[in-house]
């Protein structure tokens, strides 16, 4: 699964807490690819993908994050692979004119790229999405009737779909801040809960994009870091590109949590299972300090030892040197 002596990482952004690298639409990209020439690399989808773009390369590892959990678990394995059949899911209240518009992205993506996109199925019923930003800043939301969205992922997998894309229809974002940089991407959330679900569920790489009403192109300059989700009506583009390449599930083969070499992460948002798995096993954390989020848990708080990097080119520039401890 590895070179000989190849080194594996893994750069995780969490989603829905407002990185200032990462948080945005595949701004932490750059660092990802760049640290993937260097060794293979596990990224969840929030790094590499960027509406129509993706930063996904053929060195990276595209991971769902309740799959990513169960990897650092030692649960699962991770098995690299390539061109897998993709099947698509669409919430049924998408309307028609954009359903139409997420078909022919659809038909662009196999045509450029030759993504294996075996099909799509419709829920039966609307999956009601509701998404907010909760007390501590960070996005979380609802999801009404998330079993119509494993019904249709089933009959995908029936019809020989090795991966699930996801698409459902959210309510429009009354809010700004976001288009200007500051504050946290107030859908992240809410994707998160609906492709935890499916993965749990069905055991099968996925990753969700939003659709939304309103298909009209912003023509409003918005800072860089999002500005990929301002120039199209349809996500769709980055979660195929990631998933067309993303490892498939294993339970006894494949690349482990004991071959991973080190993990990448935020400075302050160390609460997670990754973090502490690595922990536990007194493996490499490198805490960026660049990277801030709305969250406020640091190597500190909770008395873990990790190495504190001041950037990602710093890190990188370590890497490809072969500095690092």
């Amino acid at each position: 699964m590895l070179s000989n002596g190849e080194k594996l990482g893994a750069f995780i952004v969490p989603t829905g807490v407002g990185a200032s690298v990462g948080g945005f639409a595949g701004d932490a990209s750059v660092w990802a690819r760049k640290i993937s020439q260097q060794c293979k690399l596990i990224v969840n989808p929030n790094v590499v993908n960027a509406a129509c773009f993706s930063g996904i390369n053929e060195n990276m590892l595209y991971v769902e994050g309740y799959s990513l959990d169960e990897f650092f678990k030692g649960n699962i394995k991770l098995v690299p692979s390539c061109d897998n059949k993709i099947g698509v899911v669409f919430d049924k209240s998408i309307p028609q004119e954009v359903l139409n518009v997420h078909i022919n992205t659809i038909n662009a993506v196999k045509t450029v790229y030759g993504i294996n996109v075996i099909g799509y199925e419709i829920t039966s019923e609307p999956v009601g999405v509701e998404f907010f930003i909760d007390n501590s800043g960070a996005s979380m939301g609802n999801v009404k009737n998330l079993s119509v969205i494993k019904d249709v992922s089933k009959k995908l997998i029936n019809q020989g779909a090795e991966a699930i894309a996801i698409v459902c229809n959210f309510p429009e974002d009354d809010g700004d801040d976001y288009s200007k940089g500051v504050g946290v991407d107030p859908v992240g959330g809410v994707e998160a809960i609906i492709s935890h679900y499916v993965s749990k569920e069905l055991r099968v790489p996925c990753a969700h994009a939003p659709a939304f009403n309103n298909i009209q192109i912003s023509t409003d300059i918005v800072d860089p870091r999002c500005s990929a989700e301002y120039i199209t009506p349809t996500f769709l583009p980055c979660i195929l590109l990631g998933l067309s390449q993303a490892p498939k599930i294993n339970f006894n083969n494949g690349i482990s949590i004991e071959d991973l070499d080190f993990l990448i992460v935020p400075h302050n948002s160390l609460g997670g299972i990754p973090v502490f798995e690595m922990a536990k096993r007194r493996k490499t954390i490198y805490s960026i300090s660049e990277n801030d989020t709305v969250l406020d848990v640091t190597s500190d708080k909770i008395q873990l030892q990790c190495q504190e990097i001041e950037n990602y080119e710093t890190l990188f520039n370590l890497i490809k040197t072969n500095k690092l401890n």
